[in-house]
């Protein structure tokens, strides 16, 4: 797991929430599917912040150290929020934070199930 939190920039009304990624090279894509898609439910449903799938970059999906770790290691990094709009709730809430991203781990590592995370 890589825990990011987005841009400070005035992206506008949109620049809140939060988006996960799985590492391009992970050698099985079915685990790191599940993985974010366990992120994605867990993590909303515990912050209640919105997913924001439109700026999923190349940045995330290819991170650089995801180069660092075995290949059969199933990796993903989330974005918990921008720091602009989201700046409260990541600041004065790192409990809540940290809860969405344990309920999301635990999601994956105990097989719960969860509905696939929609497409960006």
């Amino acid at each position: 797991m890589s825990i990011h939190n987005d841009s400070c920039e005035d992206y506008g009304d949109d620049a809140t929430g939060f988006k996960v990624a799985q590492s391009v090279s992970s050698r099985d894509p079915n685990l790191a599917s599940r993985l974010t898609a366990c992120l994605y439910d867990r993590y909303g449903r515990v912050t209640g912040l919105p997913f924001h799938p439109g700026s999923i970059t190349i940045d995330m999906t290819e991170y650089h150290a995801f180069d660092e770790i075995d290949p059969s290691t199933t990796a993903a990094i989330i974005e918990a929020g921008f720091l602009r709009m989201d700046y409260d709730l990541l600041t004065q809430r790192p409990d809540l934070v940290a809860d969405g991203i344990v309920a999301g781990i635990l999601c994956y590592v105990n097989t719960e199930s969860v509905e696939p995370m929609p497409a960006p």
